[in-house]
């Protein structure tokens, strides 16, 4: 009997040296169990498990991730509406792959790894091919002795990691010059695999230098290699290359898809993929029939056509339109500050004008004491003539 599979529960990671990041607790209830497995896994697993399984069953499974917010770019960590529709989503993605009457995703390899806790059954610290989470430590007590405990052991699975940002990088390639949107699709999918494949080994690399810098619990690390000060600098130094080298892949990755996203949206009416025509870009820009065909040409309202660019003279309209957005992201950004700048000489406008008031508060105070004394200095002058 397959387990029952939910997400009670969600938490916030911090990583020591990157941005922290939402994580979803999985919890695998079975009857031989006598308590329930937890697996944490972020949003990028579950796109992982979705890409994998789509490439590797032909058909993307009964429900739909949900939906990553492209055009404003939100983050679940500082917004709990966004977390908890987001939680109760993907457990609805989980429970339609285990009850759906097609077994294809449930009894997939893919799916199988994505639910497995480590159980520290890999050897010379590989793991096995699949969907495997991407966050957090693994302790002796969860990941048996599958953290790494030794230099060597830690060179070997870097290696690894460069190696699978090679292929990442390769498969990216690949997918820009796809000619067919099977090639295109499939190349995407090898690039997702071996990303989410990378972001285990960088995970397991932080492990593994946390425990050899002797950072670690001593009670659970075992038998551990130290390393000096100077080769942990080293380390974490080739660490955080490979980190952002996987960050600018993973965004291009994305970026291609949003391209690939907007293609299949409207693929008739402004061009679709690297071979857009030129007139169809024209059309882009000026609003003039298409010599293709595909519908009369619209009207410009409130002004001419506009014009080719620096920024957009080598942008197919793909990437126009990404740009577009883009531009309408910086607009809003700098929307954002200026309400701050307002807001702040608001505040110093109240401040000076209670200022002023204070002052003319005193003014007024001088303005009687002088005439005060000026009445004083006229009575001593009427004086002084009396005596005289």
């Amino acid at each position: 009997m397959p387990p029952t599979i939910t997400i009670p529960t969600t938490a916030i990671a911090y990583p020591p040296n990157g941005k922290p990041y939402t994580t979803y607790t999985l919890t695998l209830r079975s009857p031989s169990q006598l308590r329930p497995t937890q697996i944490p896994k972020r949003y990028s697993d579950f796109e992982g498990l979705h890409t994998a399984l789509t490439s590797s069953t032909g058909k993307a499974p009964p429900t739909p991730l949900p939906a990553k917010s492209w055009f404003f770019a939100r983050s679940t960590v500082n917004n709990d509406a966004l977390t908890e529709s987001r939680r109760q989503g993907l457990e609805a993605y989980l429970h339609a792959i285990q009850t759906d009457s097609d077994p294809r995703w449930r009894d997939s390899d893919v799916f199988q790894a994505f639910i497995r806790p480590d159980d520290g059954g890999e050897k010379d610290g590989k793991r096995q091919d699949g969907v495997a989470a991407t966050t957090g430590r693994r302790s002796a007590a969860a990941g048996g002795d599958n953290y790494i405990s030794t230099g060597s052991a830690w060179l070997d699975v870097h290696a690894e990691l460069k190696t699978q940002l090679h292929d990442a990088r390769m498969a990216l390639a690949r997918r820009e010059q796809a000619s067919t949107p099977k090639a295109e699709h499939e190349a995407g999918a090898a690039a997702k695999k071996a990303l989410v494949k990378s972001g285990t080994a960088i995970a397991r690399l932080e492990d593994g230098l946390r425990r050899m810098s002797g950072k670690g619990n001593a009670s659970s690390d075992g038998e551990v290699e130290r390393l000096g000060d100077g080769e942990v600098r080293r380390r974490r130094d080739m660490l955080a290359a490979a980190r952002k080298e996987r960050e600018g892949l993973e965004s291009v990755l994305n970026t291609l898809a949003v391209k690939s996203a907007v293609a299949g949206l409207n693929p008739g009416s402004v061009g679709s993929g690297p071979g857009a025509t030129a007139g169809a870009k024209g059309a882009l820009f000026q609003q003039t029939p298409q010599p293709s065909g595909g519908g009369g040409g619209r009207r410009v309202l409130g002004g001419p056509p506009a014009k080719e660019t620096e920024r957009t003279r080598e942008l197919d309209n793909e990437g126009v339109l990404q740009l577009q957005k883009q531009i309408m992201q910086e607009q809003d950004l700098d929307v954002d500050d200026l309400t701050m700048a307002i807001r702040r000489m608001k505040d110093l406008g109240i401040k000076i004008n209670e200022e002023l008031v204070e002052q003319s508060t005193l003014l007024d105070m001088v303005d009687q004491d002088v005439d005060r004394v000026g009445s004083k200095i006229e009575i001593a002058k009427k004086r002084i003539k009396k005596i005289n």
